[in-house]
């Protein structure tokens, strides 16, 4: 394994980790079992790639390589045990334990398999199409989680809150750029880290799309 293919094994391990530990997290959240929030943070890790992957024609890869589904099963077993045998967290400090958790988990899960949707349409051979890479990127980025959300039967993450596909959407052009200018690492490091700190500053500073609200 090359320096470049090591580098983007350990961004999609920790991109796996948040987004199955924020799957972990909603599953708690919804007070289900073991097994459910197993389910939730294979399905918010993985299950952005595999519809990226059927796009693509392509055989899932977390079928191919099912380290990736280990490491979101491992994850939120973890999640689970730590707030099971720690009780006590689950009272009064949970909920802004629960908002700080998901904002950065769902951050950094983001920001990486953005990225990594991306450089997969660029390696299935269509660097010059940006508007199908900018498509595979925000799936890959949002698809899990919109998944999750709809499992739990709870609002859509990035229908509800800060600004969020709207940070994947920018990641993936960005990314789209740099990566012709100056190649694969740099497209995917700055790209993650950019989506990561628009993520960041919305919340920080309550960045939301305009929305209709209703009077009475």
């Amino acid at each position: 394994m090359d320096i470049q293919a090591l580098i983007i094994f350990c961004m999609e391990m920790m991109g796996t980790v948040a987004f199955a530990a924020s799957g972990a997290m909603v599953g708690i959240s919804r007070r289900m079992d073991a097994f459910g929030v197993c389910v939730l943070g294979v399905v918010t890790a993985v299950g952005g790639g595999m519809m990226r992957d059927v796009i693509l024609g392509n055989v899932p890869g977390a079928l191919v390589r099912p380290v990736y589904v280990a490491v979101a099963v491992a994850t939120s077993l973890l999640i689970f045990a730590v707030l099971y045998f720690k009780r006590d967290m689950l009272k009064g400090r949970f909920g802004l334990f629960y908002e700080k958790a998901m904002l950065i988990m769902d951050s950094i899960g983001l920001g990486i398999f953005t990225v990594v949707g991306v450089t997969t349409g660029i390696q299935n051979g269509y660097l010059e199409n940006t508007f199908l890479l900018t498509f595979l990127g925000t799936l890959t980025g949002v698809g899990g989680g919109l998944l999750r959300d709809v499992m739990a039967e709870v609002p859509p993450y990035i229908f509800v809150k800060h600004i969020y596909a709207c940070a994947s959407v920018a990641g993936a052009i960005i990314c789209v750029w740099i990566y012709r200018g100056f190649g694969q690492i740099p497209a995917v490091v700055i790209s993650s880290l950019i989506v990561v700190l628009i993520r960041f500053l919305a919340a920080r500073y309550r960045w939301n799309l305009p929305r209709v609200e209703r009077e009475g």
